[in-house]
């Protein structure tokens, strides 16, 4: 069997299980370089670099939201959809006990435990999507109705204006 020229992370293993294609996009991570580092790197839109964020509310569990590169999310918003009194990110540590990945490669496929997904709507609009892979330095570049059709995602207006 030929080596793969990317990683084979859970996030992968989630994909291809399901037959979901994708195009692997490997570029050399730097810490807090974030989206922006990887949209350089890759040549391609902040805007279509997808952050995967694991948040929670306080009286909510931890779940996903997943917001374009270049835009942050509200948490008011998100906190009023919620039906909640505040919206924040979860620590570090909560983040990579929840998903199994190491922040800066959370992925949304393929999590350790399963956790709702909120998706800034304008993200489905984009004709593809990068998003993180499972690893520091890894994205897949997939159609972004597999966020919505595969993993069911719910679509939501939190972006930051």
């Amino acid at each position: 069997m030929a080596k793969r020229e990317f990683p084979v992370t859970a996030a992968v293993r989630w994909l291809e299980a399901r037959n979901i294609s994708f195009i692997p996009r490997l570029y050399s991570w730097e810490e807090h370089g974030g989206t922006h580092r990887a949209s350089v790197m890759l040549n391609e839109d902040e805007h279509c670099i997808i952050k995967t964020l694991v948040m929670e509310g306080d009286s909510v569990n931890q779940f996903i939201v997943l917001m374009h590169g270049d835009r942050e999310v509200s948490t008011k918003n998100l906190a009023r959809i919620l039906k909640v009194k505040k919206v924040d990110s979860c620590s570090p540590q909560v983040a990579e006990k929840k998903t199994g990945y190491q922040v800066g490669g959370i992925s949304p496929f393929g999590t350790r435990h399963s956790l709702p997904i909120y998706v800034q709507k304008t993200i489905l609009l984009l004709p593809k999507i990068f998003i993180n892979g499972g690893k520091r330095g890894f994205l897949v570049e997939i159609g972004p109705s597999v966020l919505t059709g595969k993993i069911g995602a719910i679509p939501v207006e939190v972006v930051l204006k």
